[in-house]
């Protein structure tokens, strides 16, 4: 099989069917349309021709950079497309972001690990909490 990563925005179908198949939380389409034209970076992997691997920045493009939906259908995992992902998405925020830009992301419980070895680390209380609010 043949892996190839693009960088572009995903559809909304395969944007949604991609995190729910990688166990990611389910977005409307509604919403998906519009986060993904607001998005400041995005790369999709492909098996031949199929979308099979998403990751995106977000942000506000000075300040702050957020680093969210990597995700790869279950079937392409364990086959280094993960870090495919993230390495491009890090190379994008090395050329873009300025000094004392703020990079962060919401990892997944068991994989803090996967994400050290891009230079990032825990928020841990006392010195910092991460915190998130779901809208349903």
């Amino acid at each position: 099989m043949q892996y190839e990563l693009k960088d572009e925005v995903p559809s909304v179908n395969d944007y949604i069917n991609i995190r729910l198949a990688a166990g990611l939380s389910r977005k409307s389409p509604e919403a998906a349309t519009v986060g993904l034209k607001h998005g400041l970076f995005s790369v999709i992997v492909y098996a031949d021709s199929t979308p099979v691997g998403i990751g995106r920045v977000i942000g506000d493009g000075g300040c702050f950079f957020e680093i969210v939906d990597i995700a790869v259908l279950p079937a392409h995992q364990k086959k280094g497309l993960g870090h495919l992902i993230m390495q491009r998405l890090m190379r994008y925020i090395h050329e873009t972001a300025l000094p004392t830009a703020y990079v962060s992301l919401m990892a997944d419980h068991g994989t803090p690990e996967f994400y050290k070895r891009y230079g990032f680390e825990a928020s841990l209380p006392p010195a910092k909490s991460g915190m998130s609010l779901r809208i349903t």
